[in-house]
Formats: structure tokens, sequence, C-alpha cells
């Protein structure tokens, strides 16, 4: 379903009359991979302390948040890491999840180096909807490079095998495009999954975080991924599914599917966000470059009842103004900001 609850149909909105439409929960900082845009080796290496299980939201504690939100108008979960899928009882989630009531949208955002065919299956048995994969290249040498781990481009797309045969459909590829990294890149990943079925997106390199060390200068902006397309494979604009979609909506003219751009950095869409983030330790984040959330395991741990939970939840996103993209370029001093490992993208 697309359509969405207004504030007088049980939803909420923030100071900038932005409804929360949807909820994204990281159930661990934990990742197999080191990507250098992400989480790089010299600041997430062997001596790196991860969270402990007793730190991490319990499955029980996120099925009483996810109900929450969605009777505040939340419509749409996306599970994110890390690396969800190092959560070996991912499929209980799922199943817990995917029983909310008032939830139409049950995905899953991983790098898919994990996924086989048993586990497609059992995900999408419980109730997995829909799945986002992480690919930044398909040259190995460059794929390996960035991930820095070793792991092949042939292991995700046998992953992402796996998921088409399990019935996912859409699946949904991204690729972070950095300057100097990787957009060579961009117009083989377009060929390979030219009339696939699959929807490829490409997305500016952000400053999430600051182990990253992001500079302006490293953006490769959407209209430069555009062209590139463009010239070779003839496209043309689509409408949006949906108010909100931070994804701008391409399909080739020869018939051969669509792709997305998301353009955070030089195209901001701060005012149609709708868009809250749940971290493994149970802080809510309003904006995907804050610097710091609201503690909702405190609440969930001290014997509050859900009213008090959903006051409490209710009361931050009547006071939300962020719009960090659209002020991006007036911060003139770093900002730290939480890491995407630890609220997903």
């Amino acid at each position: 379903m697309n359509d969405f609850r207004t504030a007088d149909d049980s939803g909420v909105t923030d100071r900038l009359s932005r409804p929360i439409h949807d909820l994204r929960i990281s159930i661990t900082d934990r990742c197999n991979f080191r990507c250098v845009y992400c989480m790089p080796k010299e600041k997430f290496g062997r001596d790196h302390k991860f969270l402990s299980r007793k730190e991490l939201l319990s499955f029980e504690e996120i099925e009483r948040v996810a109900t929450i939100f969605a009777e505040l108008g939340v419509r749409k979960l996306r599970i994110t890491g890390g690396e969800p899928l190092l959560r070996t009882d991912m499929v209980d989630l799922v199943r817990r999840l995917s029983a909310v009531p008032g939830i139409d949208d049950m995905s899953m955002t991983t790098n898919a180096s994990l996924v086989s065919r048993e586990r497609a299956a059992a995900l999408r048995e419980a109730g997995l909807q829909r799945v986002n994969v992480s690919l930044d290249s398909l040259d190995d040498a460059d794929f390996i490079r960035i991930n820095d781990v070793g792991c092949s481009v042939r292991r995700v797309l046998d992953g992402i095998d796996a998921l088409a045969s399990a019935g996912f459909d859409p699946i949904k590829v991204n690729m972070v495009v950095r300057r100097g990294l990787n957009e060579n890149g961009i117009l083989p990943m377009a060929r390979h999954f030219h009339g696939t079925g699959v929807v490829l997106r490409f997305i500016e390199y952000m400053d999430v975080g600051s182990t990253n060390e992001w500079r302006a200068d490293q953006v490769f902006s959407g209209r430069e991924i555009l062209e590139s397309i463009d010239a070779e494979m003839p496209l043309e604009s689509m409408q949006p599914n949906y108010t909100g979609e931070v994804a701008r909506r391409w399909r080739y003219r020869d018939g051969g599917g669509e792709i997305g751009i998301i353009s955070s950095v030089t195209e901001p869409f701060c005012r149609d966000c709708s868009r809250a983030r749940l971290s493994a330790v149970g802080k809510l984040y309003t904006c995907l470059f804050a610097a710091d959330g609201f503690d909702l395991r405190a609440y969930l741990r001290s014997g509050r009842d859900d009213r008090a939970l959903k006051e409490y939840v209710a009361g931050i996103w009547r006071h939300r103004e962020d719009r960090y993209s659209e002020l991006r370029s007036r911060v003139t001093v770093p900002l730290k900001k939480v890491e995407m490992s630890y609220i997903g993208g």
C-alpha cells in the first residue's frame, strides 16, 4: 500500500508537517565487510569492541517498539545492521515483525554474502517481502578493494540469485558511488542488470558518521550518474511510487527496466523525509546525520507501559525539525555524527 495515514488518522507529524511512515531497525553493529566508506579497517580493526548481546535490544523489545510505531503511522519496516544476517535467528524476528498490525511492507538491507537458498526461502516464508542488496562494483579487484575482506562479486551475485529463487521481486541493488573509487563501474553495473528485473539504485557518497573522512570532492553527483547511463542506454523519468520516496526513478526507453538515483548531497529531500531509525542498542534517531539519539531501551527496561512509550516517541517526533542535507553547505565546523554501521542506511 502506498497510501499514508495523516495526523487525523492516528498518525503524528513533526514541526515541518512530516509524518512518520518508515522505521529502519538496526539489529547488530557487526558486519563481515570492512567497506572503506562505512567501516574502514583502520577504525574498525581487530581490536574494535563491538556491542555485547545484552546491550542489544531483544527481539521482544524490537517487536514492542515496532508495534508502537505502527500505532503512530509507520507502515514500512526495514531491518538493517551492520550486516543483519550475522544474527542467526533473523527468521524469528521477521516472523514477529511481519505480524505487527498495520505494517504493510517488510524489507531488509544486506550485503547478500551470507544468503543461501535455504535461508532466503526461510526469510520469505517468515514474511520478508523485499530485499536491498549492497554491491558497489562488478569488478572483482575493485569490489575486494572496497569490502576489504576478500569477498568476491560472485558470492554476492549467488546471494542475489538465491533471493530471486525464493520469490523476492523486485530485488534492489544499491551501489554507493565515490569519485576516484568506483565511478568507472557505473556502466558495467547498468549493463549487467539491464533487463533482469533487478532495480539498480545509485547512491551519492554521503557524510554519514566521521570515520570515513568524507570530502565533498569525492561526491560523484546524481546528475553525472544519470548522464553516464543515459548516453549509452537512454532513460526517461518516472513518477515516484509515493510521497517521500528517496530515489528519483528512471526507466530505460527500450523497456529494460528501471534504475533509481539517490542524490542526498546534491539534491536534498529533507522536506519529505518520513524515516526514523532505531539503533541496535535502542536509540531512536530522527535523522541519518544525527549526532545522538533518544534512549528507548531505558524506557523499555524501566517497567513503563506502552502508553508511556507511545507518548514519549510521539513527543520526540512532534519536536523533530531535522534537515541536515539542506543545511550541509552552511556547516562550518565538522559535526560528530552517528556511524552508519550503528543505524543502517
